[in-house]
């Protein structure tokens, strides 16, 4: 058997340890990706995190390098793809070390799929293209004031008036809500519970639709996320995403991928502290030696490296398990969320102690990760539902 060493293992996806999961397809695209961040995203990030926001021509560059349309249909001005094209944009967009700027900038990541899986071919082709070419940024809309997790349990209310519906409600916690141009909004159109629900597409400048205000946040300080207001708002009917009533399935579905895009988040992120700590503790010195000469500094690290790789392996088993053509489970991507974003809260918070008073000053890295990664055990789903989940699958409850 070969041991690798520790750098090694550090970057076993380039040094080729997972060629079962990436091939030279996935490995220029990486290269890509990288030389984009480090061009277009490093250099400001520190601003744009001060700002509050980026600018909006970011996505139009990003969609020039052909990174938005990755996973997405060619005919639909995607790029095509499997899942782990998808697992290396996410993986090397987070080494922009901005957590924030990657959901803004993604949130079409949550909020096209729901159009791939009911949608008309009509509203395919009007609604997805403009996105992936940067013209015109999505977001998804189903948080209310009232209702976060319990999907079933939202109010903003869609009435049918002849050829439009009428949408009176509220959502917030929007990720790029301030800037989105089409949302793909959870409504209720029937009854109580998860039988009355409906996706809808509501379009920046329908009278009765309106950005509220951002939302101040720990992290995630250029996602633009926001509370939305509608108040009488008529939006077409032919926006109607599947059936009347039958929404909340599709968005179950859809939460499946938003829960393994968010693990494989997490594991990146915890990469990313974990290299933070890694070089950190090999160059600051205390007592005559490096911090890695002493024994507990060693052992932490060893023990961050560990979950780390366990977090990634189940991720990439998973985004297999896509590629191959079969469906990951609600109860499996619950899992994967749960466990990559336990190892995230434990990587980042060892990170911050190995850098010690620095850890907690703005100018270094570690400092924004411990902000940044706080809401990916909140975001699509608590840890407590995400529990909730795995316990029915094993017949409790």
């Amino acid at each position: 058997m070969v041991v690798a060493d520790a750098q090694t293992l550090m970057h076993a996806t380039e040094a080729g340890m997972y060629e079962a999961y990436f091939d030279d397809t996935h490995d220029m695209l990486r290269t890509s990706i990288r030389t984009f961040v480090e061009r277009e995203i490093r250099p400001h990030v520190g601003a744009w995190e001060e700002a509050g926001d980026f600018p909006r021509e970011l996505y139009r560059k990003a969609a020039a390098a052909g990174l938005l349309g990755i996973g997405f249909p060619e005919e639909l001005g995607g790029s095509g793809g499997d899942a782990f094209h998808g697992v290396v944009l996410n993986e090397e967009l987070v080494r922009c070390g901005s957590l924030g700027l990657v959901a803004g900038l993604y949130s079409l990541g949550i909020g096209l799929p729901p159009i791939l899986i009911a949608g008309s071919e009509e509203q395919k082709r009007r609604f997805i293209p403009p996105v992936l070419a940067g013209d015109k940024v999505s977001a998804l809309a189903v948080t209310e004031p009232d209702a976060g997790s319990d999907v079933a349990g939202i109010t903003t209310r869609a009435v049918r008036d002849g050829d439009h519906f009428v949408v009176n409600g509220a959502k917030t916690f929007i990720t790029s809500g301030s800037r989105a141009d089409v949302l793909t909004a959870a409504v209720r159109t029937g009854g109580p519970g998860a039988g009355g629900i409906s996706v809808l597409m509501i379009e920046r400048g329908t009278p009765g639709f309106e950005v509220a205000g951002r939302i101040r946040t720990m992290g995630w300080s250029p996602s633009g996320t926001a509370e939305l207001v509608f108040s009488d708002c008529r939006v077409p009917a032919a926006n109607l995403i599947g059936k009347e009533n039958e929404g909340f399935g599709i968005l179950m579905h859809n939460f499946v991928g938003e829960r393994l895009l968010l693990a494989v988040q997490a594991a990146a992120a915890a990469q990313l502290a974990l290299e933070e700590a890694l070089r950190y503790a090999r160059q600051r010195r205390a007592f005559g030696r490096t911090l890695a000469g002493f024994q507990v500094t060693r052992h932490k690290l060893a023990d961050m490296a560990t979950r780390v790789t366990a977090a990634r392996e189940l991720n990439y088993a998973l985004a297999a398990r896509v590629r191959s053509g079969r469906a990951v489970t609600p109860a499996e991507a619950a899992m994967a969320k749960n466990f990559s974003c336990e190892v995230c809260d434990r990587v980042v918070y060892d990170a911050v102690q190995v850098h010690g008073g620095y850890g907690y000053a703005r100018e270094y890295l570690v400092e924004r990760l411990y902000r940044d990664t706080r809401v990916l055990s909140i975001g699509g789903g608590t840890t407590e539902i995400m529990k909730e989940i795995i316990a029915k699958d094993l017949g409790l409850g």
